[in-house]
Parts: structure tokens; sequence; C-alpha cells
């Protein structure tokens, strides 16, 4: 996708590559881009809380949160900034404005986190988070001075899924969730952060009763293009970018 995207706009002798990293080598790793010709990088679990930690400056949503995606290197190699582009790129995604909106946030994780604080930012009327170990769901919303913390998936404008469930594309997926493919049908739209070979039992349920999807990939396409802005400081070719990631 970034790779496709740096074609695109010209910069042919930039490349995007997968560093494998293990914890205990992710700050010294970090550390040795920059002098390495690297001008950012994007980072996965387990590594945004780390991310944050040893950015030397962080934009307030990447603080707010507790986690950074996304690590840009400047001018100066012992500067390392740290944001977070999977907020926005949850509330850009969405076929509607979340002020005013209800949402039900599924899961406590990294991604979940991001979700909910973006509803918050964005005005939403209520945030409900619901987790399997409700304590989680308890302490995220105290976290974040906002959210309510629920034990059963009651009808919203905004359906949100953050857990692992469907992972595989199992049919198996509703068992983890507390609801069915037919209680899909109370939500305005569904958000699944999923991103699989083929769509996830919770986004074929959402579009067999004909109710507006988000997909993981579309998520993963609005937060790269942010990220790699970042980088390059050039717009994104959102639409090639799309294309690649589709066709991967």
């Amino acid at each position: 996708m970034h790779n496709a995207a740096l074609a695109a706009v010209g910069l042919r002798d930039w490349r995007y590559q997968l560093l494998p990293v293990p914890p205990e080598r992710f700050e010294e790793t970090v550390r040795a881009l920059p002098r390495a010709g690297f001008r950012g990088a994007n980072v996965t679990i387990p590594h945004k809380r780390a991310a944050l930690s040893l950015a030397d400056r962080a934009s307030e949503r990447a603080r707010a949160i507790g986690a950074a995606n996304t690590l840009v290197f400047g001018p100066d190699p012992e500067v390392i900034e740290a944001d977070n582009t999977d907020a926005p790129a949850v509330l850009e995604s969405l076929p509607f404005a979340a002020a005013g909106r209800t949402a039900l946030v599924l899961g406590a994780g990294g991604s979940a986190r991001a979700a909910v604080w973006a509803l918050l930012d964005a005005a939403a009327a209520e945030v409900r988070v619901w987790n399997r170990t409700p304590s989680r769901a308890v302490q995220l919303c105290e976290e974040f001075g906002g959210g309510t913390p629920v034990r059963a998936a009651n009808p919203a404008d905004i359906l949100v899924h953050c857990t692992s469930s469907g992972l595989d594309a199992s049919d198996q997926m509703f068992k983890g969730l507390p609801l069915d493919a037919d209680d899909v049908s109370g939500y305005d739209c569904v958000v699944d952060l999923l991103y699989t070979d083929t769509e996830t039992p919770l986004v074929r349920a959402a579009r067999e009763r004909g109710i507006p999807t988000v997909d993981g990939l579309e998520v993963l396409v609005a937060q790269g293009a942010l990220s790699f802005e970042r980088f390059t400081g050039v717009s994104a070719p959102v639409d090639m970018m799309r294309a690649a990631a589709r066709a991967t």
C-alpha cells in the first residue's frame, strides 16, 4: 500500500519495509532508524505503548490515548515524534459524523482505546464500552473520564468491533461477542477494525441486512494515508492506496 503510494507521487527512491522487532529490542532499534535514513515508522502490537514512551514529542491525541502507531523522524536524529492516526482514521471512515450519535465499542485494548477516544473527542452523545473482562471496560472509561462501561450490547447508531473475535473469518465469531447476527440490525453503521483476506462474519451479517459497513482494510487505508503524509509531507493518493491494499 505504501510502496504503491510512493511510486504514485514520484518518490521512487523511497521504500516502505517490514521490520519485525522483539519487545526487548524495540527502543534501541527505533533509536537507530533515523541515522539509517528512515523518515518514520508505523508501529503495531505489541509496541504501541512503548512507542509513545520513547518519543521525545507526542501529539495531544497520542498522549490522551496512551499509545502511538506512528513515529516521525525529523532533521534532528535525536528527536522522535509520536502520533496516533488510528483515532482520526475511525472517524474519517464513518458514513456520517459521530457528533450527537450513540456508539458501542466492543473491546478495551489498543484499537478500542483509539476508537473510544476518537468518538468522545468528536462529541458523540454516548460511548458505551463492552469487554469480556468488565473491569477493563470500567478502567478504560475511568482513564478517559468519559464513556459508559456496559455488560450487554444494546442498539446504538454506531457499532465498533475491536476484539480479536473473527480474526480467522470463522463463523464462530459471534460466540465471543455479546450479540448475534440478527442483533446487528439494531445499528445504523458497523465498523470492524479487523482486516482479513475475506470479510468477517460481522461485516457479512451487516451487509446482508443492508447496514452500512466499514471494514478493517478501509480503516487501515485511512490511518496509512495520514501516516504517509506525516512521513513525506505529500498528500496521500488514497485511491491508489486502497486499490493496493485490497489487491493484496
